[in-house]
């Protein structure tokens, strides 16, 4: 499955990999069309009892796919049920790419069509946890605030003929800040299940680490956070500019912020987030819409990847051939 817009991915890369992988596996290349596409042909996918669905993306069109191929699942589905939908691999084609990058798949196209050849010849895959916001599914991060705003005013950037870059990145955090603090800031509460709650300005919620990144640098937010444990927040509980000068330069030169002005939970099953009015939200760096409440949960065992031979170090799964 090939998004032949996504911002690194060429027809000559395509034709690599599809050259690559065409002695190995009975191949139906299909390019998508648009935002949504890629649910509709993975979900027929699963229906039509097909083994193994490559994605050729950025991660928007990845978590299209993971949508697509758990489309009929629950989080109180069983693991073994799981497991019969099609297998997925990744070979990057974005700007960030972060999902790839969180299993270890080297950012090269031709050193990742080798990787991903390797795996299928050792049948070596790994089950994976994933993150649910409602009913949609999330692989690396969401988030509901001021960086949720960024992601949709960079959207809004790249339809008007704008290249992601972590240049364009910036430029629209530094704009999106400026106006957030000129207006009231809203008030998010996070509810623990335990019934603990915590009032932030914003929240990142990483299924694994890196949050993100910019340009080669990774900005990890919650540096504990993985593939084969539960969900950790970030959150930044005031927006003051003295105290988002220290959280930034924190997040730049070491990855991860600490402080007063800073909240953390690691390992969680399942959390609520309300606002005191509708705000941004986003799942795997692509914008949602505005939502008010949101109910977060980490699905265990929820997907099967094919895994690279190097399994990042962070993450502990167990690797099947």
């Amino acid at each position: 499955m090939v998004n032949p817009i996504a911002t690194a991915t060429s027809p000559r890369g395509r034709d690599i990999l599809i050259d690559a992988l065409k002695p190995h596996v009975d191949l139906n290349v299909i390019h998508t069309r648009g935002r949504g596409h890629a649910i509709e042909l993975a979900d027929k996918a699963r229906c039509d009892g097909v083994e193994l669905v490559v994605c050729l993306s950025g991660d928007g069109m990845v978590n299209e796919v993971v949508n697509g191929l758990l489309s009929a699942s629950s989080p109180a589905e069983t693991a073994a049920a799981r497991a019969q939908l099609p297998m997925l691999a990744v070979v990057p084609g974005g700007s960030t790419n972060v999902f790839a990058r969180a299993l270890g798949i080297p950012r090269d196209l031709v050193k990742a069509t080798g990787s991903l050849l390797a795996a299928l010849r050792a049948q070596r895959h790994r089950t994976i946890n994933l993150g649910k916001l409602g009913d949609r599914w999330f692989t690396f991060c969401a988030g509901a605030g001021l960086d949720a705003e960024v992601v949709r005013q960079v959207e809004a950037k790249r339809q008007g003929g704008h290249i992601s870059t972590a240049t364009l990145y910036a430029r629209v955090a530094a704009s999106a800040y400026s106006r957030r603090l000129r207006d009231d800031p809203p008030v998010l509460t996070l509810t623990e299940s335990s019934g603990a709650t915590h009032h932030l300005a914003m929240a990142v919620v990483q299924n694994t680490a890196p949050w993100t990144y910019l340009g080669r640098r990774a900005i990890h937010g919650c540096t504990s956070a993985s593939l084969d444990r539960g969900l950790d927040v970030l959150g930044i509980r005031e927006l003051g500019p003295a105290a988002m000068l220290q959280v930034t330069a924190q997040l730049l030169v070491r990855g991860a912020a600490t402080g007063t002005n800073i909240f953390t939970r690691h390992d969680n099953d399942s959390f609520t987030i309300t606002a005191d009015r509708p705000v941004a939200v986003h799942i795997d760096g692509d914008f949602l819409a505005e939502h008010d409440r949101l109910l977060l949960e980490s699905v265990p065992n929820a997907l099967t990847v094919l895994a690279p031979e190097q399994w990042p170090k962070n993450l502990r799964g167990r690797i099947f051939r």
